[in-house]
């Protein structure tokens, strides 16, 4: 076990260089699986589920080679059908593979996913889509077995936008035959990221991007070469952490497109925000002010940006309401920030932020990955030490965190717990 020590008072000043985003990262891993041709992927990020996902595509008969953020999979001869529970308990986004594997090999068993404590987040779209499809599934002993001699293309419309559940039936739709319409899809960024690998494997979709997407079934897909997209939540939580310190921070190679709703709510908070191509630039040496943030499917306001805004309104001039209206146990930090001294009221799923004036060090622990980072920011900007326990929900999702921050100017170091 390992914990990161922060000494606060800081201003985040410089330039860093934004990872590629796991939330991209995990379903292309899995879309290997759709070829029998090698599938090389660049900008693919040091994380601790992007491990847990190979892993996987190892335990399936997948060949993986990795060079420092090059990761090739050859999955022409795979040995399993099945992602058993050890690997399945640690990581939600392994159900990913259920859609692929079910689409090339007819059968798929999958065990039911964990990984995550900010809410139920069942899997149920993604069986009924493929069940739309065709797919003969059954739930018994915590596994998810789907049968299929043949996915037949249909129309399909989700009870709910599902980001995973829309990349599983995007998957399993590419191989079936005939066209399927997947309506109500998630437009997040790291869903069109998967589809234009897709296409560029050969698969043929239409509406990219866009609440509906029509899939036009192909017999085959061939292997190529493909790059990640930018984390947006990593960048937009290095912009919150230069804000909360009154620094002045440039990030480089990211998609200031894909962080509309981030940068226009920073720009409320009072910060100057300055945009390139592949650049933004926050200035947050001024005074900040609270901001009310509700949580949105993309183009809206990002769930996973939820903490790191609570966390720069804890020290805001005036009182803030944040809305969390997609996940039902997204406020577990909120205790942890109340240890700094933070001035906050929960009430379901609204809670109540009062700026106060100086946040102080304490002994703090991570719940979840989002948490972990709204922890670190926090402590940045407070006064004195303080600990963050449980680090391991941090490195799921932001790569050497610590060593980014350093270069920062920030005093952070990890070390035993």
């Amino acid at each position: 076990m390992q914990k990161l020590v922060i000494t606060g008072g800081v201003a985040l000043e410089g330039e860093i260089k934004a990872s590629g985003a796991k939330n991209a990262a995990l379903p292309l891993l899995a879309c290997a699986l759709l070829t029998d041709e090698p599938m090389t992927f660049v900008n693919v990020p040091d994380l601790a589920d992007v491990h847990t996902m190979l892993k996987l595509l190892e335990e399936l008969g997948c060949k993986v080679t990795q060079e420092g953020h090059k990761v090739t999979i050859d999955a022409s001869h795979i040995t399993s059908t099945e992602a058993p529970y050890d690997l399945v308990k640690t990581m939600r986004a392994s159900i990913l593979v259920l859609g692929p594997l079910l689409a090339r090999f007819g059968k798929a068993q999958v065990s039911l996913p964990g990984g995550c404590s900010i809410g139920a987040r069942p899997v149920d779209q993604h069986i009924k889509g493929l069940k739309a499809l065709g797919a003969d599934i059954s739930i018994e002993h915590g596994y998810v077995t789907a049968h299929a001699d043949k996915l037949i293309g249909t129309n399909i419309v989700t009870d709910m936008v599902t980001v995973t559940g829309t990349e599983n039936l995007l998957m399993a739709a590419v191989l079936a035959e005939g066209t399927t319409v997947l309506a109500n899809a998630a437009r997040e960024p790291e869903v069109a990221d998967l589809a234009n690998c897709l296409v560029k494997m050969g698969a043929k979709i239409k509406g990219i991007g866009s609440p509906q997407m029509e899939i036009e079934g192909v017999k085959k897909l061939h292997g190529t070469t493909y790059r990640v997209i930018s984390d947006r939540i990593e960048v937009g939580s290095f912009l919150v952490a230069a804000v909360m310190t009154k620094g002045k921070v440039r990030v480089t190679d990211c998609d200031p497109h894909t962080l509309t709703a981030v940068i226009e709510k920073l720009e409320e908070a009072g910060a100057k925000v300055t945009v390139g191509d592949d650049w933004i630039e926050v200035d947050g040496t001024g005074e900040h002010q609270a901001v009310d943030i509700r949580t949105a499917p993309y183009p809206g306001f990002p769930t996973d940006m939820q903490a790191q805004f609570m966390a720069l309104n804890t020290t805001a001039k005036g009182a803030s309401h944040v809305a969390e209206t997609i996940f039902e146990n997204r406020f577990m930090h909120v205790p942890e920030l109340q240890r700094l001294g933070a001035d906050i009221t929960i009430d379901g799923n609204n809670a109540v932020v009062r700026g106060v004036d100086l946040l102080s060090g304490a002994p703090l622990m991570a719940t979840d990955l989002r948490a972990s980072a709204a922890l670190v920011i926090a402590a940045l900007a407070a006064d004195g030490e303080s600990t963050v326990d449980r680090i391991y929900h941090l490195d799921r999702g932001y790569e050497k965190m610590e060593q980014k921050l350093s270069s920062l100017g920030a005093k952070i170091k990890r070390v035993k717990a």
